[in-house]
């Protein structure tokens, strides 16, 4: 079954800090692109909602994902975590049949 793309709540709470910290609030867009090491990559940002943007919103919390981009992250979940490598956001996409290390490059 399709499902639109999930953010957990870990990811919005990080939104919320975020946005605490910086006195301003701004959605998070999750695209993907051609390029990276394994043909596709994430590009996450901070960015404004375009009208035929997806919103996936939380407490005042605001994720975008474009229209080219939803395809590609069918059934994923947007999560953040903190390793000891640093903190950040990520992509558990089960479409993705193999990714590069860094977790921003994959393949379908």
């Amino acid at each position: 079954m399709t499902l639109p793309p999930r953010v957990s709540d870990r990811a919005f709470a990080r939104l919320a800090e975020i946005a605490e910290d910086t006195g301003e609030v701004k959605a998070l867009r999750v695209a993907v692109n051609g390029g990276g090491c394994s043909g596709f990559q994430y590009d996450i940002r901070f960015d404004a909602p375009a009208p035929d943007d997806l919103v996936l919103e939380h407490s005042g919390q605001q994720v975008l994902i474009d229209p080219v981009s939803l395809p590609f992250l069918q059934n994923a979940v947007i999560d953040f975590t903190e390793e000891l490598i640093g903190a950040r956001f990520v992509i558990e996409n089960p479409n993705a049949s193999s990714s590069c290390g860094c977790g921003i490059s994959f393949s379908i």
